[in-house]
C-alpha cells in the first residue's frame, strides 16, 4: 500500500522550492503544555514560532515560506500555518520577521497531521525532508484537542480543560455531564492539593469544572484566597485536573462525600493542601 508524503500535498514552483523550510516546534520539551498552549491562542503560538528569535539564531530570511508543525503526540505533529517572511526586523533576540501567511494552504491548517521523527534539528529545508514525511491523517474538522480518553485517563491543564468548554467538545461534555466523581487539583507548583467532589447537588463534575473554569477556583475558601492573592493566571499557568475515583449518576451521593473524605485524609490535604474542612 503507497503511503502519502508531504510532497504530495505541498505542490510549491520550482523557485518556490529552495525557499521552503519546515518548523517543528514543542513548547517546553511537553506535548501536554503545547497542545494547552496552542490551543488557548494559536495566533500567538503561530507567530512566537516562526516570528521569534529569542536565542538570536537566524532561523529565515525574507522571501523564505515556513511550514509550521507543533507536536501533538509521538512523532505525531500538527500542521498550523504556513507563513512567508516579508520582513525581517533590527532585533536579535526577540521579534525578529514579519511576515504574512499563504492562504493557499489553509485548507489543511489544523486538520493535516504527519508521522515524523524530527531529532534535533526543528528548523529543516522542505526539499530535502518532504519526501520522508508521512502524512497520517487528514481530519475531516478543525483539530481541537485530543479525543474523550476515558475516565481513568483524564489529567488536563487549565487550558485544555477551557478548551473543552470553549470550543464545546461533544463528547468531553457529555461525558463529564453523566458522571459523578472524586478529583483532584494539583498545584503545580507547589505540589499541593485539593480533593473534590462532583455530585448530583454540585451538577455533576461538568458543572464543577466548569465553575473552575469561569474563576479559578470554584467556591473553594482556599482557592479563592490563592486567585486573591496570585490572581487568576497562576491558576491558568500552575493547575492540573485529574480524577481519583469516577461514579454514574446513580451512585448514592453520601457514597462520593465519603470516599472524598478518605481521599482528603490520604493525601492530607487539610494539612498541607488547599482542603479548609
Amino acid at each position: 500500500m503507497s503511503v502519502l508524503t508531504l510532497n504530495d500535498i505541498f505542490h510549491f514552483s520550482e523557485q518556490e522550492l529552495q525557499r521552503v523550510k519546515l518548523r517543528f516546534h514543542v513548547w517546553e520539551g511537553s506535548v501536554d503544555y503545547t497542545k494547552s498552549y496552542y490551543l488557548a491562542d494559536k495566533e500567538q503560538v503561530n507567530n512566537w514560532n516562526i516570528f521569534y528569535n529569542p536565542e538570536g539564531k537566524n532561523y529565515f530570511r525574507v522571501g523564505e515560506i515556513v511550514v509550521n508543525f507543533i507536536k501533538v503526540g509521538y512523532n505525531k505533529w500538527l500542521l498550523t500555518t504556513v507563513k512567508e517572511i516579508t520582513e525581517q526586523l533590527p532585533v536579535t533576540s526577540g521579534k525578529s520577521y514579519e511576515g504574512k501567511v499563504r492562504e493557499e494552504f489553509s485548507a489543511y491548517f489544523d486538520r493535516l497531521i504527519i508521522d515524523f521523527k524530527v531529532g534535533i534539528s526543528t528548523v529543516r529545508y522542505f526539499e530535502r525532508s518532504a519526501k520522508d514525511i508521512v502524512i497520517r491523517e487528514l481530519l475531516p474538522t478543525i483539530w481541537t484537542g485530543d479525543d474523550f480518553p476515558g475516565y481513568d485517563n483524564i489529567r488536563l491543564s487549565y487550558y485544555q480543560l477551557e478548551s473543552i468548554f470553549r470550543l464545546q467538545k461533544q463528547d468531553w461534555l457529555t461525558a463529564l455531564g453523566n458522571q459523578k466523581a472524586v478529583y483532584l487539583l494539583t498545584d503545580k507548583q507547589t505540589g499541593k492539593h485539593y480533593v473534590g467532589s462532583a455530585t448530583s447537588g454540585s451538577g455533576m463534575l461538568l458543572s464543577r469544572w466548569q465553575s473552575y473554569v469561569h474563576n479559578g477556583h470554584g467556591g473553594n475558601k482556599e482557592l479563592r484566597q490563592l486567585v486573591k492573592d496570585e490572581g487568576f493566571d497562576y491558576i491558568k499557568t500552575n493547575f492540573q485536573y485529574s480524577l481519583l475515583e469516577n461514579y454514574n449518576g446513580r451512585v448514592d451521593d453520601h457514597l462520593i462525600l465519603a470516599r472524598e473524605s478518605w481521599w482528603k485524609e490520604t493525601l492530607r490535604s487539610r494539612e498541607f493542601g488547599y482542603n479548609a474542612n
